[in-house]
């Protein structure tokens, strides 16, 4: 019961942080299961993939008329496709080297929290579209590789000259494309396993008890505080990650 409670409590954490910013419950997820729980990474990245969709699906509801839909739609022009080949290179270093796949994502955490607990500068005026598509493109290698495209996508996002509101919608608009164009390809190559389901069902009841707490006490922190406290637990997580894994690698 030690990996399940595991999963249970980061999903918990995830969703709530994630119901405030629009962004960072695969990340931290991912930190703390693959930090603590002896879960395989690949079904660590489904089981995120899917308890973020049910997140998304619940703090999106009443929202969509915020997103923009020309940033949305060029920013799936990069993330799609970039999506299947960082999970194809997934799939080949978890069979293949799966320390190295865990030192790649403690470098990752570690660099993704260093640039989220910056807030970015907005610009003046929006980026161009291909700013737009090489954005998707970075966040779908990492929502392939990780199921967490966060850093990236929401570094840019939220460089635009936009209300915090469309920000918000357009990074969970981006991030439910994500999880079911990565489901899907997971599933059609037969990675929804038992443990992946059953992991998703206890991940499920921590988004709704997180949706319920946000409801009924929203967060007395700022949401600058709550962001840099977050990722500074990610990043001590992160570098822990990357302690382990390195010896085996080098």
């Amino acid at each position: 019961m030690y990996a399940e409670w595991v999963v249970f409590f980061f999903a918990l954490l995830g969703a709530y942080v994630q119901g405030v910013t629009g962004f960072a419950m695969g990340m931290i997820m991912l930190t703390g299961v693959t930090a603590l729980a002896p879960v395989p990474l690949s079904v660590t990245t489904a089981v995120v993939s899917l308890a973020s969709l049910a997140n998304i699906v619940l703090s999106l509801r009443g929202h969509l008329r915020s997103i923009d839909a020309r940033g949305f739609l060029i920013l799936l022009l990069g993330q799609v496709p970039f999506l299947a080949l960082g999970l194809a290179l997934l799939t080949y270093l978890d069979a293949q080297m799966q320390a190295l796949s865990e030192l790649l994502l403690g470098v990752f955490i570690v660099a993704g929290c260093g640039a989220m607990m910056l807030r970015p500068v907005p610009r003046e005026t929006r980026s161009p579209g291909w700013g737009f598509a090489l954005a998707g493109a970075g966040g779908g290698l990492l929502a392939g590789l990780f199921a967490a495209a966060g850093p990236v996508l929401g570094w840019f996002l939220y460089r635009q000259p936009w209300p915090h509101g469309t920000i918000r919608a357009t990074l969970l608009a981006c991030f439910a494309v994500s999880t079911v164009v990565r489901t899907t390809l997971v599933g059609s190559a037969g990675g929804l396993t038992l443990d992946v389901f059953r992991f998703a069902a206890i991940s499920l009841l921590a988004v709704l008890l997180a949706a319920l707490l946000l409801w009924r006490w929203p967060p007395a922190l700022e949401e600058q505080q709550l962001r840099r406290g977050a990722f500074t637990l990610l990043t001590l997580s992160g570098l822990a990650i990357v302690i382990r894994a390195a010896p085996a690698v080098f």
